[in-house]
């Protein structure tokens, strides 16, 4: 079922929730709301359900406007982040519960109910559970049962809400792999929220990041990392570093640190120049055209990355600076806490003062002493 959004807009009293926004979820498409909280994401969410009316704008579900139609009415399965399962009713009634509540012309029989439980129970692989009680299962298999109930009644399109923000983190990367797969074998039309940006870029076939009841940008997963389109989509997509400069003959200065840029009339201004960590190295001395001191103050294994924590020295920043190296990167020069270092960015993204999107820099390192720069 595709889902068209069409100036849609939500006022909680003088609080703009949603400003007016468009939006088309493609039939079949798992589609992720990523943002963080206050942005909007959950309103929209709700709208789509009709557990939340819109104060203007169009909904339509396939051909049909469904801006004023009744939730009960929208053929929408909605999972909650808190399960909502009724703890007095066994995992099998849970599920039937939606069928046996259905108008009784469109009501399956008792034997079709079961057969469905049943089905059901295999699908999302708790078909020995089904006599036991909420109380008696665990997060993860709660949140299988939750995601059956709403499927029991054939919805066309499946909502969650943080569906796995109650769960420890192995369970939440088991579960969203096997809600994709499940995806993938249904081809139902879906549509989650969440505030991980891992989920969401794992999950997704596209992400919308809302922040401030807006659209920021809606772009495939691999997309959206590799070109972020404003400064809110790098910052909470999180693993960024930022240098403020000002542009002074020739190079971006802030205190002892430097930069000096290719010369065009995108980087001959002040702004600032956002890093990846995993697109920064260190060195033991600074290049000529290159000048970025630091202080290593932690030093953090982490799977199959070394983290370095880093804290600029003689300039300014507004945080600490993190370079993600490879195990073998690291065990090439295995600094120590309080060493000095200088951090040497492969790419950098700049913004000066009226940029709304970001210059791409590349700078392959040839020597020590030499830097080639492309824009």
């Amino acid at each position: 079922m595709r889902i068209q959004l069409n100036n849609i807009t939500k006022h909680f009293g003088q609080f703009q929730a949603l400003s007016p926004l468009s939006l088309t979820i493609e039939q079949g498409e798992m589609m992720g709301l990523l943002g963080p909280s206050g942005s909007g994401k959950t309103t929209l969410l709700r709208i789509i359900a009709g557990l939340e009316s819109s104060n203007s704008g169009q909904i339509l579900f396939g051909e049909r406007d469904v801006t004023r139609v009744h939730v009960r009415d929208r053929r929408v399965g909605f999972v909650f982040q808190n399960y909502a399962l009724f703890k007095h009713m066994t995992v099998a009634e849970n599920i039937a519960f939606g069928l046996q509540v259905m108008p009784r012309r469109e009501r399956p029989s008792p034997a079709t109910i079961t057969q469905r439980v049943n089905q059901l129970l295999e699908v999302v692989q708790l078909g020995h559970l089904g006599q036991r009680y909420p109380e008696q299962l665990s997060g993860g298999q709660k949140q299988r049962i939750a995601l059956a109930r709403a499927l029991a009644t054939q919805p066309e399109i499946l909502l969650l809400d943080e569906p796995f923000g109650a769960l420890d983190a192995q369970v939440r990367k088991e579960l969203r792999q096997w809600l994709r797969r499940l995806h993938d074998e249904m081809a139902f039309t879906s549509v989650f929220v969440t505030h991980d940006q891992d989920e969401a870029l794992e999950l997704s076939d596209r992400v919308v990041v809302m922040s401030n009841g807006q659209i920021e940008q809606v772009d495939s997963p691999v997309d959206l990392y590799a070109a972020p389109k404003s400064r809110f989509v790098f910052d909470f997509l999180g693993n960024v570093n930022v240098f403020s400069g000002h542009y002074q003959q020739g190079t971006w200065q802030n205190g002892n640190a430097f930069i000096q840029p290719t010369l065009n009339t995108h980087t001959q201004q002040s702004g600032s120049l956002y890093v990846r960590s995993h697109e920064l190295t260190l060195a033991d001395k600074p290049n000529s055209q290159l000048s970025l001191p630091m202080r290593v103050v932690s030093i953090n294994p982490v799977g199959a990355e070394v983290r370095v924590s880093l804290a600029p020295q003689g300039w300014e920043s507004e945080q600490l600076w993190e370079a993600t190296l490879t195990h073998h990167a690291w065990q090439a020069a295995p600094y120590q806490k309080g060493d000095t270092v200088y951090a040497m960015p492969h790419r950098g993204y700049f913004f000066n003062g009226t940029d709304t999107e970001p210059h791409r820099l590349n700078w392959p390192f040839l020597t020590a002493d030499s830097l080639v720069y492309d824009i």
